[in-house]
C-alpha cells in the first residue's frame, strides 16, 4: 500500500497477516466508509460456522437489492410505529420474570441460559407468536443447542460442537416452517392481522404482481438471525448496564428517578474490486475489518471513554456522526435497533423500579464471542415492593 500524503490515515490502517489478507480500519472516516459503501465495493462475509448455522439468506451475508429487499421486509415490522403495539407484552414478560426469578431470591444471577433468558422469551412472543408452553420450551431448547457451536471450529464430525450445532439448526429450521404454515393459513383464512408477528408480516409482503416478496428459506433463515441477535445483544447489554449502576450509586439514582417519574406519567467486509480509502489502496479480495470499540474509545470524540457517564449521550446533536455505532450506521444500521432499545427500557425500568443490588465477588468476563460475565454475574438483591 502506498503512504498517503495525508499522515494520520497511517496510524488508522494496518495490515495484519491472518488467514487472508486483511486490513484494519478504525475511526469516524472508517466507519463511514463501511457503512455506506455500496454492494459492488464491499461485501459482508461472516466466519463459515456463523454463516452455515444462521443460513446463506439473512441479511448479513445478502448484497444489493436482495439485502434492500429483506432488510425492507425486516423494518416494516421492526420500525418504532409497529413496536408501540408490543411494548405491553414485553412489560408482561418482564414482570413475570422478575417475579418468578427475583422475587424472594437474595441473590440471582443477571447472565443466565437461554432457557431462563427473558430476552428469548420476549422474541419468541412478541416476533413469533410462540406462547408460553411445551413448544417454546423445545424453542429453546434447540436454539441454545444450535447457538453454542456458531463460533467453534467447523469440523462436521459427529463428536464435534459444530456438529451437535447443525443438528440443533435443523430443528430449529424445522419449528421454524411450521410457524410459516401456520401464519400462512391464518392468512389465506383472513384471520390474522398483518403485523401481528414478524413471520406473518414477512408473508404478507407481496409485489404489484401479487407474488410473495420474501421466500421462504428468506424468512428461515432471518427468524433465526433475529434469535440470535436479540439473545445476544440485549442480554450482554442489560448485564453490563446492571453491573455498572452497582459500581455507580450516583448514577443508579439519577436512573431511578428518571424511572419513577415515567412511572407517574400516563402510560466483517470483503472488497469486490480495488478500492481507495484514505490515499490507500485496497485490492480485490482483501478483506477489512473495521474497529469500532477504537473509535468508541477515542478520547478526541468521548472524553474519559472508559467511565460510565449516560449523561454523555444526553445531547445527541453533540455526538459526531458515524462515532458511536454500537448498532451499525447509515443504510446498514441494524433493522432491529428499536426493538432491542424498547426491551431494554422496559427491563431496566422494573429492575430500578423494584430492586437495589450489590455484586458478589464476580468481576471478570470472558469473550464467546460477546463479553460474558464468568460466573454469570451474581448479584445480591434488595427488594424495594412487590409487583
Amino acid at each position: 500500500m502506498a503512504r498517503t500524503k495525508d499522515q494520520e490515515v497511517w496510524s488508522n490502517i494496518k495490515v495484519k497477516p491472518l488467514w487472508k489478507i486483511t486490513v484494519f480500519i478504525y475511526g469516524q472516516a472508517a466507519n463511514k466508509f463501511v457503512f455506506t459503501s455500496d454492494s459492488t465495493t464491499l461485501s459482508n462475509q461472516q466466519t463459515q460456522s456463523v454463516r452455515t448455522i444462521l443460513g446463506e439468506q439473512n441479511i448479513l451475508e445478502l448484497s444489493g437489492e436482495d439485502h434492500k429487499r429483506v432488510r425492507g421486509a425486516l423494518v416494516s415490522f421492526l420500525k418504532p410505529e409497529s413496536l408501540k403495539q408490543y411494548v405491553g407484552k414485553m412489560d408482561e414478560e418482564v414482570k413475570k420474570h422478575l417475579e418468578l426469578h427475583w422475587q424472594g431470591k437474595q441473590q440471582v444471577k443477571v447472565r443466565v441460559a437461554p432457557h431462563e433468558d427473558p430476552h428469548i422469551q420476549h422474541n419468541l412472543l412478541t416476533l413469533f407468536g410462540v406462547e408460553r408452553g411445551a413448544r417454546k420450551d423445545k424453542f429453546v431448547a434447540c436454539f441454545q443447542e444450535m447457538i453454542e457451536g456458531m463460533w467453534s471450529i467447523p469440523i462436521n464430525l459427529p463428536f464435534t460442537r459444530y456438529n451437535r450445532s447443525l443438528r440443533a439448526r435443523t430443528r430449529v429450521q424445522n419449528m421454524v416452517k411450521d410457524l410459516i404454515r401456520e401464519k400462512r393459513l391464518e392468512l389465506e383464512q383472513k384471520g390474522a392481522s398483518t403485523h401481528q408477528d414478524l413471520i406473518t408480516c414477512m408473508l404478507s409482503i407481496h409485489n404489484e404482481n401479487n407474488e410473495q416478496v420474501i421466500t421462504e428459506k428468506e424468512i428461515v433463515d432471518n427468524v433465526i438471525l433475529v434469535m440470535v441477535a436479540g439473545h445476544d445483544t440485549s442480554s450482554v447489554l442489560i448485564t453490563f448496564i446492571m453491573r455498572l449502576l452497582a459500581n455507580e450509586p450516583t448514577i443508579y439514582a439519577a436512573v431511578l428517578q428518571e424511572q419513577e417519574e415515567i412511572k407517574s406519567k400516563p402510560s466483517g467486509e470483503k472488497a469486490l474490486k480495488d478500492i481507495e480509502y484514505g490515499g490507500y489502496l485496497i485490492p480485490k479480495g482483501w478483506h477489512v475489518f473495521w474497529v469500532s470499540p477504537m473509535t468508541h474509545m477515542d478520547s478526541s470524540i468521548f472524553p474519559e471513554p472508559s467511565k460510565f457517564d449516560p449523561s454523555r449521550f444526553e445531547n445527541q446533536a453533540s455526538v459526531p456522526p458515524y462515532c458511536f455505532v454500537a448498532s451499525g450506521g447509515g443504510p446498514r444500521i441494524c433493522p432491529g435497533y428499536e426493538f432491542a432499545r424498547i426491551e431494554t427500557l422496559v427491563t431496566i425500568h422494573h429492575q430500578v423500579t423494584h430492586f437495589t443490588w450489590k455484586l458478589c465477588a464476580d468481576h471478570s468476563f470472558s469473550r464467546d464471542p460477546m463479553p460474558i460475565p464468568t460466573q454469570g454475574l451474581p448479584i445480591q438483591l434488595v427488594p424495594k415492593k412487590t409487583f
